[in-house]
């Protein structure tokens, strides 16, 4: 068995090597170097007058917008765990899932307030969104909450349901960075940078966790997939 330290140490190693990506695009933006500020604002520009003319997809992007709030998916994947814990009698897997989607949560804010970038600035602006724009926070939150969510359930589910629930969570991460793109609240480069933070984020917390948690019970009536990891 992989001993205390070299899961740690593993799961730094994940940290990092996603977090450099991050932090290079971060000081790219910061010095408006290497051709990511004219790549965003090209970008940014052909995708809010590629949504301004589609009135119907601009209210289904407002709509997608509301959904993936970080309120709206932290409290979906927090009833998930609540019922893991209640449910499935997995209470250290479910308090893994709950404190690594806060935590998450709370250092994609700290970042945006370590970089403070503008948002975009385009003509006839689709919406007014407050804060920084690096990272974006529902891109940050959704890959996140996302990969959580997938964890989470993992041991619990049969093939065919983990095949399901990955295309779903890969798809909802995708579509969240799109729309953040077409609405004009974010640049690519900070949605990019988002979904590989919340990816590092809950993955690296993962890896820590796995290993530590208790074994189940002799006594608990055993189940097909039943593991705290």
């Amino acid at each position: 068995m992989m001993s205390r330290t070299r899961r740690l140490l593993r799961a730094v190693i994940f940290a990092v090597a996603l977090t450099i990506p991050v932090a290079v695009l971060a000081y790219l933006i910061r010095s408006e170097s290497g051709g990511v500020v004219a790549f965003d604002e090209a970008a940014v520009r052909a995708a809010t007058d590629f949504t301004r003319d589609r009135p119907a997809l601009y209210q289904a992007l407002l709509l997608w917008q509301e959904a993936f709030n970080a309120r709206w998916v932290n409290l979906g994947v927090s009833l998930v765990a609540l019922w893991v814990w209640r449910r499935r009698g997995l209470p250290t897997r479910a308090a893994w899932a709950f404190g690594t989607l806060m935590v998450s949560w709370g250092l994609g804010l700290v970042v945006k307030f370590i970089v403070q970038r503008a948002r975009p600035v385009v003509e006839d602006a689709l919406g007014d969104p407050p804060g920084y724009s690096f990272p974006s926070g529902h891109a940050t939150n959704t890959a996140a909450a996302g990969l959580i969510l997938l964890l989470l359930l993992w041991p619990l589910l049969r093939t065919r349901g983990r095949a399901l629930l990955t295309t779903a969570v890969a798809a909802a991460v995708v579509l969240t960075a799109l729309n953040r793109v077409f609405l004009g609240a974010h640049y690519p480069s900070d949605v990019v940078a988002g979904v590989v933070l919340g990816v590092a984020m809950a993955g690296a917390s993962y890896l820590g966790y796995v290993g530590w948690a208790p074994a189940p019970s002799p006594t608990t009536t055993p189940t097909p997939a039943r593991s705290e990891t």
